[in-house]
């Protein structure tokens, strides 16, 4: 049994790395060792995410898919979070989220009869849908709150836009300066290739070659 820790913050301005040491002694706790460590920067309504994809790639049946909350592994929408669970379920990954007790038991090696090992999986598994469909609305609102505010805001005159992350994009511009192609420079700086595409239609622009 390996156990893969999956890591997600919705930013490249923010760490997904920050639960890992939460992760690594919740492992310990159970006498386990996190075997492999995946993250994303990426928004959690995007099934397509690159280490995510990885990491389901990678598992083996019986692997642990160990994350912090349900919301790290997932915002979906209903169809695309049915997609991913078929996923998981059909690679015979076992989710234990760190703040859902239910799920702890997957981290241990003690024994329950067959009748009470089906009735505490599907409290846990209806947990864990819980949990999903939690996040998702809970994203919907900031959405449509943050909608609301913009519009308050251009009606006044006072929206601006979100601003940018010049260090990141002065790295970004230097490696498209060098050659690099999308994918090596979002390789060499940690960040999504949507993010680096982001600045290179910009950096196209500045040199007069945009499409």
């Amino acid at each position: 049994m390996f156990v893969r820790a999956y890591l997600r913050a919705s930013t490249e301005e923010q760490d997904a790395f920050r639960a890992l040491a939460d992760l690594e002694q919740f492992a310990a706790h159970f006498g386990k060792t996190i075997a492999s460590v995946y993250s994303d920067n990426e928004s959690g309504v995007r099934l397509d995410r690159p280490d995510l994809m990885r990491l389901l790639r990678d598992a083996k049946k019986g692997d642990i898919l160990l994350i912090e909350a349900i919301d790290r592994l997932s915002r979906l929408n209903e169809e695309n979070w049915k997609s991913l669970k078929r996923v998981i379920d059909s690679k015979g990954l076992k989710i234990v989220v760190r703040l859902l007790p239910t799920s702890h038991r997957w981290m241990t090696d003690e024994k329950t009869d067959l009748q009470t090992e089906r009735l505490l999986g599907i409290i846990n598994d209806l947990l864990i849908e819980i949990g999903a469909a939690q996040a998702n609305a809970d994203y919907e609102v900031r959405r449509y709150r943050q909608a609301q505010g913009i519009a308050t805001a251009k009606a006044a005159g006072l929206y601006k836009g979100r601003p940018q992350n010049i260090k990141i994009k002065e790295k970004v511009w230097s490696c498209l300066d060098s050659k690099f192609s999308i994918r090596k420079t979002s390789d060499l700086l940690g960040c999504s290739p949507t993010t680096v595409k982001r600045y290179n239609r910009e950096w196209l622009t500045t040199r007069g070659t945009a499409n």
